[in-house]
Parts: structure tokens; C-alpha cells; sequence
């Protein structure tokens, strides 16, 4: 962890994986930027395996403000790859797992902040019943049997498993070593643990953001094989997973 005294006054980390995200970057930061008006926030910027200018791109928007302060970083391809060292940096009570393109605007944030006593994991969901998504009929499907089968599996009750996530920041660094998963099923993999170790896990709703419209699934048989086979491997892991680590462990 960094010792840099601005650190002890932060209060949510956001942690944004980028993949050959050059579209989208500068919108999302000027966005977060004027929707962190208060407070002391990092933004860790994590890179991995882009093929694009999104990492030159990056180190050059990248620039701290009096409430926002970025950290950039590089893992291997993969988004859980990238969610895991921007984990390992993070340093505020709070950290926010989200995506490079803003998916929800900020309702998922506004959300959460209604929440009192506040879970360990708030999930920003698309399952929930308040949540207004207008999604492709094929990839509401993908998404329905995705929970049929995780549900079948891993035994899980949370609705979205690969929400934005906001979770607890102790919890999250001292359990890091747990989540092994290096692409989309990390986020599965973190509110899997979360489940059996007994954690508080809230979902609330969201509103798709009106830049993404409906688009037919691209999900090919292969990848529902390797869902299946992914969700087999965390089930596998069950006894490691449910027990939470300590800092020591983690060290």
C-alpha cells in the first residue's frame, strides 16, 4: 500500500479496467470528474493488453485534481486480471469495480449512497426488479440461463454476479489472493466468496445509460462452454473461498 498522507483521507476508490478503451476514455473521465465534485477520490486506471493507443491515452488524461486523484497501473490481458491489481491498490474504505464506458451513467452510485446500514456489496444490477434495462432479446436470454446455471452450481442467490460492485476495501484486499479468476468470471468469483463467508450483499437497481443501445448477444457456443466449465472450477474451489483471509495471510 502507498503511504502518501492523501491516501488516508480517501474515501472510495474506483478501479477501471481499459481495454482498447481509446473510444471512451476521455468521455468517462470528464464525466467522473465532474461527478466527483466533493470528497477525495483515486481513480486507478488498470490497462491490460490493449492493442490501441489506450494506454498513452490514459497517462495523458490522467491528471489529479483537488477532489480526484488517478493511479495507473498494467496487469495481463483479462478484466479480472486487471480488477485484481487495481484491488491490490487500492486504499479507501470504499472500492468501486466498474466498467470503462459508464454503463449506468452514476445510478448505481446514487443508489448505494441510499442505502443505510450500508452491506459489504452493493451490486449495481441489472436482474433487479427496479432496474430499467432495454436489452436484446438474445442476450436477455445469455443472461437468464447464466443465472440458471450459476444458481444450479454454485447454489448463489445474487441475481447479477457481474455488476458494478462496491464492496468493502478491507475485505476486498485482505481477500485478493482468493480471486484467481483472470477474465469476465472474476466478479463471480468475488460475490461467490462474498456468499459464503456470510457477507451482507445488497443489489439495487440501475438505469442502462441511453449510449448503449440494444445489441444482439455475440456469445458463440464455446463461450457458454467455458461458462460452464468456470463455474464448475469455482464450485471446485468452495472450501478455499469460504474461508475470509487475513492481512497477514495476503502479506
Amino acid at each position: 500500500m502507498n503511504d502518501h498522507p492523501w491516501n488516508r483521507h480517501v474515501g472510495l476508490s474506483i478501479v477501471i479496467p481499459l481495454h482498447n478503451s481509446s473510444m471512451v476514455l476521455a468521455r468517462t473521465i470528464e464525466r467522473w470528474l465532474a461527478y466527483l465534485s466533493h470528497g477525495r477520490t483515486e481513480i486507478i486506471l488498470v490497462e491490460n493488453g490493449s492493442t490501441d493507443l489506450t494506454w498513452p491515452l490514459a497517462q495523458e488524461l490522467a491528471k489529479d485534481t483537488p477532489h480526484v486523484r488517478f493511479r495507473l497501473a498494467q496487469s495481463e490481458k483479462g478484466m479480472g486480471n486487471a480488477l485484481r491489481v487495481g484491488i491490490e491498490m487500492s486504499t479507501a474504505p470504499l472500492v468501486l469495480l466498474t466498467a470503462d464506458d459508464l454503463p449506468f451513467d452514476f445510478t448505481d452510485v446514487d443508489e448505494a449512497r441510499k442505502l443505510d446500514p450500508r452491506p459489504h456489496i452493493i451490486i449495481g444490477s441489472k436482474a433487479h426488479p427496479g432496474s430499467q434495462i432495454n436489452r436484446h432479446v438474445h442476450r436477455h436470454l445469455y443472461t437468464y440461463g447464466y443465472r440458471v446455471f450459476r444458481r444450479a452450481l454454485l447454489g448463489s442467490e445474487v441475481g447479477d454476479s457481474q455488476g458494478t460492485i462496491i464492496a468493502d476495501g478491507d475485505w476486498l484486499r485482505e481477500n485478493v489472493s482468493l480471486f484467481t479468476e483472470p477474465g469476465f468470471l472474476f466478479t463471480t468469483q468475488l460475490i461467490y466468496a462474498a456468499e459464503l463467508q456470510g457477507l451482507s450483499i445488497a443489489e439495487v437497481p440501475v438505469v442502462l445509460s441511453k449510449d448503449h443501445a440494444p445489441k444482439p448477444s455475440t456469445v458463440r457456443i464455446s463461450d457458454a462452454w467455458d461458462m460452464g466449465v468456470g463455474l464448475l472450477r469455482l464450485r471446485r474451489a468452495r472450501r478455499a473461498l469460504s474461508v475470509q483471509q487475513s492481512p497477514e495471510v495476503v502479506a
